[in-house]
């Protein structure tokens, strides 16, 4: 909603040239729920309460000043919130979610600062959960959520058609390659349709090929979506090819697949979605995970979800799980309110 004299004094805290803004506006989300996670540890199941299990709780600012002739300048400042704690979420940053500024026109748009990487847009479209509670498929995907010192490029719509790339300084001394990040991608929506490629290429600290652990190395991400009006089909894949370690640099492939649904019903929204993940180069290390979800919209902004997935493994990997070879069996439940 628009706030512009509140957001125009908070901002103010930020920066002087706040007062220039000639559109502010404040948002946020709130989210807060119970899970129980049983992952086979040792230690047992885990019982709590958390924050951001729908969706991440955050408080943002974002402004746009007309500068003539269709150019406008835009910025966006977005925290993320542990709602049970009242602490920063992102490992503490104060704008963990997102910090930009750019330019945007009839040429497209540009913004430079900690942005989502171009495989996590796509992917929070396509995922049925659009990539929370417990049937989240980067559980076991590996998009990427964010990159720092990132540069931006976005089209403009060209008759349903997107087309974006993105360039992440590694900002490493002597050596431009380490933990720098390639991106292009590109998207199609019209009607009933969305279909979306992107591929990514992200270097480790040397300058090599990533690790395929930490959701580094090459990734090809193709999905889509299609709306019967009834319900909405999900489906994804990713191929991820990334080195074994820093100093080994053998190249590891895994290929991982999802299909999933989303049905409306009155106030009701049900969710469904398959997820398993098959390793190329090990054996026995491949992983499969089903989850269910239910939402019901209380109003516009506020609704009330629960779900379920199961995550089972073969004897030489542990996704999600405290031992390799163990399941994994996540429930929430909770509320989440827009503002």
């Amino acid at each position: 909603m628009k706030k512009s004299l509140l957001a125009v004094a908070l901002l103010g805290a930020f920066s002087g040239a706040a007062f220039a803004q000639s559109s502010v506006t404040v948002y946020g989300l709130i989210d807060a729920g119970i899970s129980r996670d049983d992952n086979g540890a040792p230690a047992g199941a885990k019982l709590g309460q958390d924050s951001g299990l729908q969706n991440g709780s955050r408080l943002g600012f974002k402004g746009t000043e007309d500068l003539g002739g269709g150019l406008k300048a835009n910025f966006v400042l977005e925290s993320g919130i542990k709602e049970d704690t009242g602490t920063y979420d992102q490992g503490g940053l104060s704008f963990g979610r997102q910090a930009y500024v750019g330019l945007s026109g009839d040429f497209g748009s540009v913004n430079l600062g900690r942005q989502k990487s171009i495989t996590y847009t796509i992917s929070e479209t396509v995922d049925p959960f659009s990539l929370g509670l417990a049937g989240n498929i980067d559980r076991l995907f590996k998009t990427g959520s964010r990159r720092d010192n990132a540069v931006t490029y976005t089209t403009t719509n060209l008759s349903g058609f997107t087309g974006s790339a993105q360039y992440a300084f590694g900002e490493v001394a002597g050596n431009n390659t380490a933990n720098r990040t390639l991106g292009v991608s590109g998207t199609y929506a019209a009607g009933p349709v969305y279909a979306a490629i992107a591929y990514e290429k992200v270097n480790d600290a040397n300058g090599n090929l990533g690790l395929a652990s930490a959701s580094a190395g090459k990734k090809l991400f193709v999905g889509g979506t299609y709306d019967f009006g009834v319900a909405k089909a999900h489906a994804a894949y990713e191929n991820l090819k990334g080195s074994t370690s820093l100093t080994n640099l053998t190249e590891t492939e895994q290929r991982i697949w999802m299909i999933g649904a989303s049905v409306p019903f009155g106030a009701s929204s049900f969710l469904v979605d398959y997820t398993r993940v098959k390793d190329e180069n090990l054996a026995n290390a491949n992983a499969k995970q089903y989850a269910l979800g239910y939402l019901y919209a209380l109003s516009k902004r506020t609704n009330l979800y629960t779900s379920y997935s199961r995550t089972t493994n073969d004897a030489n990997v542990a996704y999600n799980a405290g031992v390799k070879g163990g399941t994994d069996s996540l429930f929430s439940a909770g509320i989440r309110h827009l503002f």
